[in-house]
């Protein structure tokens, strides 16, 4: 049902421009989505074994947390699927040469991520990362609308897509930390499993409204200034989520309180 939901709420969202938001179709489709999500948690309620105990969900920080994985997915995949749209279909490149153009994305990432954001977390805690992170990352997109029919990888591609990564690698550890840092050690698997499946989630629906920007106007072959403007308005789209991202994450995640008990009690342990 979950997954029914979903996949019926995104191809609903990918059809609104051609359908019209308010048509009938497009209702139903919603909906039905929104129905079969309501269908989950009854599930999820009512079974001796659920797949997702609903309780977890009192645990502080992980809706939050989660909230902000979801709109780090629904900036950054958008971000990728049309700069790489750009690449191949505005400046010429073949498959293989916008692949490789995408890779300075990830050799920052994985500098990041790997060196820098470790420590960041130690010495500041997640929460200022995810806000600075989502920030950076908004004026990175952001950057990216200001692409050109005419432009070159050196000036409208690379240094924004440069800041864009460093965000991306700024907030995505520290908010699947902030996730799980607040749940004990039996359900650390499952709220994995639930801030992935809610990036992807959050990827997903935010790539569908990105597309209903993109293809909102229809645009005749060859016209590179109509594809650059749709990409544009992507752009725009998905660094405004990243903004969105920063202010919920700057107003709701909270410091975690640590798991268990008193600290004495947790001395005690140890020492025995």
């Amino acid at each position: 049902s979950v997954t029914a939901g979903i996949a019926l709420a995104v191809y609903a969202i990918v059809r609104a421009p051609e359908q019209g938001w308010t048509s009938a179709a497009t209702v139903l489709e919603l909906a039905g989505a929104l129905a079969l999500l309501a269908l989950f948690l009854v599930v999820q309620r009512t079974v001796r074994e659920p797949l997702m105990p609903l309780a977890v969900w009192r645990t502080p920080g992980l809706a939050t947390a989660n909230l902000a994985m979801a709109l780090l997915g629904a900036a950054w995949i958008p971000m990728w699927y049309f700069l790489n749209l750009y690449l191949q279909q505005v400046l010429g490149y073949g498959a293989f040469p916008s692949g490789a153009a995408l890779l300075p994305m990830t050799v920052a990432i994985m500098i990041f991520m790997i060196g820098i954001t470790a420590r960041l977390l130690g010495r500041f805690g997640a929460k200022p990362l995810i806000v600075i992170g989502l920030a950076v990352m908004a004026a990175g997109v952001g950057a990216l609308s200001f692409a050109r029919p005419d432009g070159t990888f050196a000036v409208d591609v690379l240094p924004a897509s440069l800041v864009a990564a460093v965000g991306m690698s700024l907030a995505y550890i520290p908010a699947m930390m902030s996730a799980m840092s607040g749940v004990g050690p039996q359900e650390s698997g499952l709220a994995s499993g639930i801030v992935n499946t809610t990036y992807q989630i959050g990827s997903a629906i935010g790539l569908a409204a990105m597309t209903a920007i993109a293809t909102s106007r229809p645009v005749e072959p060859g016209d590179l200034a109509g594809l650059t403007d749709g990409f544009q308005g992507a752009f725009v789209g998905a660094g405004t989520v990243a903004v969105v991202g920063a202010v919920l994450a700057l107003l709701l995640i909270r410091r975690p309180k640590p798991v268990g008990g008193h600290p004495g009690e947790e001395r005690e342990k140890a020492r025995a």
